[in-house]
């Protein structure tokens, strides 16, 4: 190059850099979100700073797994409902739109903000075993929990979503039960446009469906027996039978009557043991939540049967860290929370069910239990169940799911997982229904000397539960509330999307994002989904982790709530068909 086009390059370029100079910091001012707006709302929502931006709306959002019975759910919103109103009208819809995960015929959690009283409100409807239950019911012949009874009829307990949803719209409800289900009845009887994502994991468990080919199968799959495929119309006529039941008599329509007599037929001649009077008996327990906080933020957990208090457990435990400062995604960080989550495994041994066993759920999440347990974690070595020891937590006191989140113009705020145990539950229709059954019953500890204090099976308990529906508040007021499904991996992610939002700052999308890491038990290995680079593995190796890879963790759902009402939905593209919806959405 020579002198004299290097000389006018260098001419251009002070040029350049001086009309940068000139009118940079006002042009990139427009463009950078005021650090006000950050602390406001926690992270970069509409500027530069972060990759992912959640869904902005007003008057109202929903967020969840399934974008068909997300738009339910916003319409309702949109109609005068509220958001209990909203979340009844989406756990009915996705028992249709998502069958592997939404249900009539499972349980689940739901935590309630109610703004006219200011009360938050847990309701836990999760599944209970039947009163002829006995101990060996589910085992083998080599004394062990036998996979094949678990997935049929036999590893079905009493359903409880219908239940825990109409006792919440008894309580909060705004609108008409009946309108709420009619959007769902609507759809089964004209048909549901099959996503890949539904056709493809239906066409999967055609084996295991093959099994009640005049339950299960027969539903869904077509009259040969083949699969239906993307863009594909489902009808569910058995469905619409059972949900007008429900329809005109609320949950009397589903517990009693000719639909209770349907699915106790059905269950019997498939081995199992729910009676009638096992359905008649049951009923939604509406409870306080477990209340901690972490680093100013309060936050409303679920009640046992829940095992939620121990993600209060390990946020407690990050406390006593300085996790900001560490930074997010880093060998530090990760060695953190595997050992907070190695911990909270120990410690789950006193967490059980109802009415049988009482959870220390308090001292569980208390801040001197965790303190306690803090003492233990090293940043140089990992423990194990060597140099873990129990800590009885009394004296302290003082894998597919799906989850939604709700919100709505008045401040009213819903969060809610519930599943069917398995991907598609027990592969089980009771005939004429329309709809899956559970395999919960298998959560319990069949072991015949159980390693859990609280979760052996008895008669009419109900198991606990990874599932950890969140409501997280700011100045009083919900700021967000997210779940996730994903089984044993639910704690985890849990605690790592709070952190991401509380310790990081980051906006709700980006927290959802972020790649997430599981600690399987306390001699499993720490799992690390592929996104997170591999020149960290050995870093922590060094401290003694056994590291592997793992496929997605979680699927959050989730809503941030901003001061001024303006409300960001944030749904995990982990799982597809996933969707934010707001009411108002410019």
């Amino acid at each position: 190059m020579s002198k004299a086009v290097r000389g006018v390059l260098n001419v251009a370029l002070a040029s350049v850099l001086a009309l940068s100079f000139a009118v940079g910091p006002q042009a990139w001012a427009q463009e950078e979100t005021p650090p006000q707006a950050l602390a406001q709302t926690g992270g970069d929502l509409i500027g530069y700073r972060s990759i992912h931006h959640p869904v902005i709306g007003r008057e109202g959002m929903v967020v969840a797994q399934n974008k068909i019975a997300a738009r339910i759910g916003a319409d309702i919103l949109a109609k005068g409902g509220n958001a209990v109103d909203a979340a009844v009208a989406v756990g009915i819809a996705e028992t249709l739109t998502l069958p592997r995960a939404g249900n009539l015929g499972g349980g689940g959690y739901m935590l309630v903000y109610d703004a006219a009283t200011r009360k938050t409100v847990a309701i836990e409807y999760y599944g209970q075993a039947p009163m002829g239950v006995t101990p060996d019911f589910l085992l083998g012949p080599d004394n062990k929990v036998s996979a094949d009874k678990v997935q049929s009829f036999k590893g079905v307990t009493v359903p409880g979503t219908v239940a825990g949803l109409y006792e919440a719209h008894k309580r909060f409800g705004k609108l008409p039960w009946a309108k709420l289900v009619q959007p769902t009845i609507d759809l089964a009887a004209k048909g549901v446009v099959m996503s890949d994502d539904e056709a493809t994991a239906l066409a999967q468990r055609k084996s295991a469906m093959s099994k009640d080919p005049g339950g299960a199968l027969k539903v869904y799959f077509k009259k040969d027996g083949s699969p239906y495929r993307p863009g594909d119309r489902f009808k569910n006529p058995d469905l619409v039978w059972t949900l007008k039941h429900i329809q005109a008599r609320g949950a009397d329509g589903f517990y009693k009557g000719p639909v209770a007599e349907r699915i106790v037929a059905g269950v019997k001649a498939g081995g199992g043991i729910i009676t009638k009077d096992d359905l008649a008996a049951y009923r939604a327990n509406v409870l306080e939540p477990i209340w901690s906080d972490y680093r100013g933020y309060k936050i409303a957990y679920m009640p046992p049967t829940s095992a939620a208090s121990s993600v209060a457990e390990a946020m407690n435990i990050l406390e006593q860290f300085p996790m900001g400062e560490l930074g997010q995604g880093n060998v530090a960080t990760m060695h953190l929370i595997a050992e907070a989550l190695k911990i909270v495994t120990v410690d789950r041994r006193y967490s059980g069910g109802g009415p049988q066993w009482k959870t220390p759920a308090v001292g569980i999440a208390s801040k001197a239990f965790a303190q306690e347990r803090a003492k233990l974690i090293s940043m140089d070595k990992s423990l194990d169940s060597k140099s873990l020891p129990s800590l009885d937590p009394h004296p302290y006191e003082s894998p597919d799911t799906t989850h939604f989140s709700v919100a709505d113009k008045n401040g009213n705020v819903v969060s809610n997982t519930y599943t069917l145990t398995a991907s598609f539950g027990a592969h089980v229709v009771a005939p004429g229904t329309g709809f899956l059954l559970n395999n919960s019953l298998g959560n319990f500890d069949w072991n015949p000397r159980p390693n859990s204090l609280g979760n052996r099976i008895e008669p009419g308990k109900r198991a606990q539960s990874t599932i950890s529906p969140i409501i997280v508040f700011k100045d009083d007021k919900p700021w967000v509330a997210t779940g996730t499904p994903g089984g044993g991996t639910i704690l985890g992610t849990m605690v790592q999307m709070l952190s991401n939002l509380i310790d990081y700052k980051l906006n709700v999308a980006e927290a959802a994002q972020r790649p997430r890491v599981y600690q399987a038990g306390v001699d499993g290995p720490l799992q690390l989904e592929e996104s997170i680079p591999q020149d960290l593995v050995a870093g922590l190796q060094a401290k003694g982790h056994k590291v592997e890879r793992s496929q997605i963790i979680g699927s959050t759902q989730s809503i941030m709530i901003g001061p001024d009402g303006v409300m960001y939905g944030a749904a995990d593209t982990r799982r597809p068909d996933a969707a934010a919806v707001g009411v108002r959405q410019f």
